[in-house]
């Protein structure tokens, strides 16, 4: 076990541990109307998420109450459909804005973490038949490619794809998210052409800069079963299908993990334990769990998704405290975890939910665009100025 130099009071974290929020852009950035969630909710399938919190004009403001809060790092997405609108069109004039926001996030000592594909499609990329079509993974890494190669001079950390299995299952198993479809085999196919396009992504992009940090973002949920022989049996394929299939065929084309938890499962277990405004059960012990279970693939480890909708802030700074402890535990018994990005800095459109749940360190008011930091805020302040947690 790593010695920490912890007393029973104070969970100390390693030097250098990186503290920070995430977002993504189709949630917070307003204004995007080329892509597939955008014609989506203009047949009324799902929400407009429209000028949203207008974060594409206001991320210099909201940037520095990220630092204000003692943060020094920061997860953010580009808009696929903004850099190449039209296939093969690659537009420069939001490349260089893309540019100025990480400039501004350098400028503050946030170091950046760039997610190049957070499940919105561009149109044209959608009407080709997305990830179903076998051009995918050439059209996906050309695009991740060019990308990086755009912005590699101001960010260092780059993932391909956001929830891979997220977007396979809610878009192509449950239907409930664009493409709409309910295909168990079309869903099957995705993942697999997901695969392939994160490691042709890596390839290409490590062909050009050797020295950057390339991974994937996983979803992870914490399984737990009875003693049940059959729990157990669904329990462990639950556990491989979901958390290590897609890891396993990619684990070779990434340089670390990027992890986003959220909540357990139980087989055979009945839990009393409150919930989140999401209906998710809060269990943040489950993220040490879900963090052991990938000490097999020897990689550094980003959390770069890990939070709570709350919208009266009643739990998440317990909870927020209870994530620290398990990353703290996980560390502990040697795994490489080097930095913790709650979700989300913001408030931000919340998919198929739209703006109702609210998971940000900071509200924001819809009509007014007002930024208010919640009292939670604080807690994770004092967490990440002190790297680390005082104990009660």
């Amino acid at each position: 076990m790593k010695d920490l130099e912890c007393s029973q009071k104070f969970l100390k974290f390693p030097e250098g541990f990186l503290w920070g929020a995430a977002s993504a852009s189709y949630q917070v950035e307003g204004g995007i109307y080329n892509n597939d969630w955008a014609k989506g909710a203009d047949e009324g399938k799902v929400p407009q998420a429209g000028k949203s919190s207008d974060h594409y004009n206001l991320y210099e403001k909201d940037f520095d109450i990220a630092k204000s809060l003692g943060q020094n790092c920061q997860r953010i997405s580009v808009e696929w459909s903004r850099i190449e609108p039209v296939e093969g069109r690659f537009d420069q004039n939001e490349i260089m804005h893309y540019r100025k926001v990480l400039k501004a996030l350098n400028d503050r000592g946030l170091k950046p973490f760039l997610t190049l594909w957070h499940f919105t499609l561009p149109q044209w990329f959608s009407e080709k038949g997305g990830f179903e079509s076998k051009e995918a993974p050439e059209i996906f890494s050309r695009y991740c490619a060019f990308v990086v190669s755009q912005l590699d001079d101001l960010c260092s950390n780059f993932s391909t794809m956001n929830e891979p299995m997220v977007i396979s299952g809610i878009g192509y198993h449950r239907g409930k998210w664009p493409p709409f479809k309910k295909s168990k085999i079309k869903a099957y196919k995705v993942i697999n052409n997901l695969i392939r396009s994160h490691n042709l992504s890596y390839q290409k992009i490590k062909t050009e800069n050797k020295s950057l940090d390339i991974n994937f973002v996983k979803h992870n949920i914490n399984f737990v079963s009875d003693w049940k022989p059959w729990n157990k049996i669904i329990c462990a394929f639950a556990n491989f299908f979901w958390n290590h299939r897609f890891i396993k065929k990619t684990i070779k084309n990434s340089d670390s993990i990027g992890i986003n938890y959220y909540t357990s499962r139980f087989f055979g277990i009945k839990n009393n334990v409150p919930k989140n405004d999401m209906g998710w059960s809060l269990n943040p012990e489950g993220l040490g769990d879900v963090l052991l279970d990938l000490k097999k693939y020897n990689k550094p480890i980003y959390i770069t998704e890990a939070g709570i909708a709350d919208k009266k802030d009643h739990y998440r700074a317990e909870y927020i405290k209870g994530l620290v402890k398990s990353v703290h535990r996980a560390i502990q018994d040697d795994l490489d975890v080097r930095g913790f990005m709650y979700w989300s800095i913001l408030d931000n459109f919340e998919w198929a939910e739209g703006y109702e749940p609210r998971f940000g360190l900071v509200e924001v008011d819809y009509k007014t665009l007002e930024r208010k930091i919640r009292p939670s805020a604080y807690v994770y302040k004092t967490i990440c100025e002190d790297n680390g947690l005082k104990l009660e």
